[in-house]
């Protein structure tokens, strides 16, 4: 009666602990809600899925908010660039005073020179987005005092406009620095966007990856708690065995010591669930976060293990045309074609074309003077006034136009720095080209080696599901046995042993199987560490 009683209640135990087991991953055929280990008292915890922690890991992630600035900084860059093409507001005032003495009989005054100026100038000048060129439109005013007796205005009010365009006809027509650098620092903006995606599927893959080593490790204490439990209720049999005299004192020592190696491995699985703690708190938190080294993530995923259809062709197509690094490499290949046609262009003859209309018109007090006797101008016998709106009036009606088309042509003699610079950017543009393929072909190659992973792990399920059980049918035949006085104390630790690696060896295996499915689903977007 008391044999049947210890069986009963060592396999009440068994079965909790197979219970356990697989806490970690929902229920069977291969699940379990995991049991998270006790915190301190006073600690605070927080309860998030996996979802839950990706989503604060996109918000809070240290480096993602660095490399949130990096398209910010891009955007910053093309701006400066543009900037080129702000057209330019310009002025001049000046206030000339001026006293000379004269040098000839003919420098219209004998005693001393005076001479008074006043100039208010006023322009815009730009260089065009389109085609390379510029112009200048100048607007000048001046007001000049002089007691030259040879001048015909005093007063004299000065007025033109100036404006000129100037066009490139070979170099710089297509393509010149300033749209070189701009189309440039759009690709590096579109690269910074491509590197800031590829952070964040990196960082996703990070978190979902370290919540799953976090239910491992939670789970692991499980069963680890469980054998220790499982160890010290043998323990408890053997003494109580002892005590009736049909084990000898002796024998208690063996298991005594799995006492103490199972404690040893309890002691173990808790200080890794601290350490992963701590890795998936600097992964989701910000180090602004309150409390962030004291806060507890208890887990509320229940994960159950479903195979995943393996489609190696198709995910070797996604790769290639979404992978970031590939997308990065084919903008990094646009940017050197850039390059070519700029040295391409800048290896043209440089042919400029200007046109120039300027306008004027004199205004002020006009002096009329009567005859002349010699060199000596006649008397001022009146005076004629023109007002300056006259003048602008005169200005802008074109009576006195003047018009400049001029054509420069600079060309080197012998071979220009620019078509060195050519024939580089066209072995660099064959470079990339190169290395896009090589590229191309570890991506295939990595791609189908995580879908291999994918069904390698899930083959790995099921087996160490049935080592499990087996591991569990051996242990309930060794404890029979024993009762029977079939075998000894060693084989049915022994046994015992073998169930706790046969159920670690399944919590390994589903969190393998679900960490090579984020990987699986990460590698066709984006580059995983160390590959």
């Amino acid at each position: 009666m008391r044999f049947d009683q210890r069986f009963c209640a060592r396999t009440a135990v068994i079965a909790g602990l197979l219970a356990a087991a697989v806490s970690v991953f929902g229920p069977s055929p291969v699940h379990a809600q995991t049991k998270p280990a006790q915190p301190p008292a006073g600690q605070p915890i927080v309860r998030m899925s996996i979802d839950d922690a990706v989503a604060t890991a996109l918000e809070q992630n240290l480096d993602l908010q660095v490399q949130r600035i990096n398209p910010q900084i891009r955007d910053l860059d093309t701006a400066v660039f543009k900037a080129n093409w702000t057209p330019n507001f310009t002025t001049n005032i000046d206030f000339v005073d001026q006293t000379q003495p004269p040098s000839s009989l003919l420098s219209g005054n004998t005693s001393q020179l005076t001479n008074g100026r006043n100039a208010y100038n006023f322009g815009i000048q730009q260089f065009t987005p389109w085609y390379g060129g510029q112009y200048q439109v100048q607007f000048n005013n001046g007001r000049t005092t002089t007691n030259n007796q040879f001048t015909s205005f005093d007063p004299q009010l000065t007025s033109n406009i100036s404006a000129t365009y100037t066009q490139p006809l070979l170099r710089n027509f297509k393509i010149d620095g300033t749209r070189q650098q701009l189309l440039v620092s759009q690709k590096n903006y579109e690269i910074s966007q491509t590197q800031l995606q590829q952070s964040i599927a990196q960082t996703t893959r990070n978190v979902r990856n370290a919540f799953y080593d976090l239910l491992y490790a939670i789970g692991n204490l499980n069963v680890q708690r469980q054998s220790l439990e499982l160890s010290q209720q043998s323990l408890k049999d053997n003494r109580a065995r002892v005590e009736i005299g049909t084990m000898a004192p002796l024998d208690i020592v063996q298991a005594e010591a799995e006492v103490a190696t199972r404690e040893e491995a309890v002691i173990v699985a808790e200080a890794a669930i601290e350490r992963q703690q701590d890795f998936i708190r600097a992964l989701i938190f910000g180090p602004k976060a309150p409390e962030m080294w004291n806060t507890r993530i208890e887990p509320t995923e229940q994960y159950t293990f479903t195979p995943t259809t393996v489609d190696f062709d198709g995910a070797v197509r996604n790769a290639l045309s979404q992978r970031t690094d590939l997308v990065a490499a084919r903008k990094n290949l646009e940017s050197n074609d850039i390059s070519i046609k700029y040295f391409n262009n800048q290896s043209l003859p440089d042919l400029n074309a200007s046109l120039n209309y300027a306008p004027q018109a004199i205004g002020g007090v006009g002096l009329i003077r009567g005859p002349s006797s010699g060199l000596t101008p006649g008397p001022i016998i009146g005076q004629v006034e023109r007002s300056y709106w006259s003048t602008l009036g005169t200005v802008f009606g074109g009576d006195f136009p003047g018009w400049t088309f001029s054509i420069d042509l600079t060309y080197p003699i012998g071979q220009s720095t620019n078509e060195a610079n050519l024939a580089r950017a066209k072995l660099q543009h064959s470079q990339q080209e190169r290395q896009i393929s090589s590229l191309e072909l570890t991506v295939a190659t990595q791609v189908r080696d995580a879908a291999r992973t994918v069904q390698t792990n899930a083959k790995r399920v099921d087996a160490t599901r049935a080592s499990r059980v087996l591991a569990e049918r051996r242990l309930e035949a060794e404890e029979k046995k024993y009762q029977a006085g079939m075998t000894q104390n060693f084989f049915v630790l022994q046994a015992q042993r073998d169930l706790n690696v046969a159920r670690n060896n399944e919590l390994l295996a589903l969190v393998e199987y679900a960490k090579s499915v984020v990987n699986y689903g990460a590698i066709q977007q984006v580059p995983l560490a160390g590959q």
